[in-house]
């Protein structure tokens, strides 16, 4: 068997997939945060439930609609997306004008609410979902086994983080969604609805974690508490990419789950630190973030 550094291929190889595929997770999850953040300057704690919201939904839409991965993929986003709509209506609409520390303290209370909820109905053990046919099985690459599936998450992941950015970055409608966030009042004046818009961007947010909810469900299992640990990590992948940058999301998600992967390849102790410590020194060095603004 051939190695690297020691290490046999086989072995680094595979860390350095699930090493993609937590970072795929990571950007899906930091994305939709930086999102959210950069136009409603919120600091979204409900990400990880909604995360959750998405796997369940996936759940619930095979076991009593009969509806498979493939539907799931495309209702779970819309319907976890409405009810972010809901919640952003209801509650955060009242706290725009008021400190940041109000919006955390909201979206930190719901979030143990709505894990509180799940885990009381299906307790803490989790809920098989199968991988969809189409996916199943794998390629033998030589150096090491692919699955189909977890191929498909990343390519995925990527795509739709790659288009999210184009659209905000590239496009009329991003352009008026990054105005609104400096002006809102001036872009108003031009006949655009910010609250509207506003709302809109929040159940965008929301529907990403829930697709990446739906993507995790055949890896993780459908579980109550499955978006409450990772949500910490995601945080700090948004810190060291930047608040409300959408690049540094994505970038710095995939990023750290590689080097994630890779800590437990060479340096098993410091795998689940990795990321903190990173987020400290960055924090040391550049206070916004590698690539946000000050």
């Amino acid at each position: 068997m051939s190695e690297i550094f020691g290490i046999p291929t086989q072995a680094l190889f595979g860390q350095l997939l699930i090493g993609l595929i937590n970072g795929s997770f990571y950007a899906l999850l930091s994305l939709g945060l930086a999102v959210i953040f950069g136009m409603l300057n919120i600091i979204n704690f409900t990400h990880g439930a909604q995360y959750m919201m998405g796997a369940f939904c996936a759940y619930f839409l095979l076991n009593k609609l009969g509806l498979g991965y493939w539907w799931a993929l495309l209702l779970a986003p819309v319907i976890v997306g409405a009810t972010g709509i809901v919640i952003e209506r209801l509650m955060l609409a009242r706290l725009y004008q008021l400190d940041h520390l109000y919006g955390l303290l909201l979206t930190f209370g719901l979030a143990l609410v709505i894990q509180g909820l799940f885990r009381n109905e299906f307790g803490s053990s989790g809920l098989p979902y199968n991988i969809p046919k189409a996916l199943e099985g794998g390629r033998n690459l030589g150096f090491m086994f692919l699955p189909n599936y977890r191929a498909w998450v990343v390519v995925a992941s990527l795509v739709v983080c790659l288009a999210t950015w184009f659209v905000i970055e590239k496009t009329r409608l991003g352009a008026y969604l990054r105005a609104a966030t400096e002006n809102p009042a001036l872009v108003q004046a031009f006949g655009i609805n910010v609250p509207r818009m506003i709302t809109l961007t929040y159940g965008f947010g929301v529907g990403l974690a829930a697709l990446a909810g739906v993507m995790a469900a055949p890896i993780y299992q459908v579980n109550p508490l499955m978006g409450a640990d990772l949500i910490i990590v995601v945080f700090a992948v948004v810190v060291i990419g930047g608040m409300g940058s959408i690049m540094g999301s994505i970038v710095t998600g995939f990023a750290l789950g590689v080097i994630e992967g890779l800590t437990k390849v060479f340096y098993p102790e410091a795998s689940n630190t990795v990321i903190f410590i990173i987020m400290a020194i960055v924090l040391l060095v550049r206070p916004q973030g590698l690539f946000g603004q000050r």
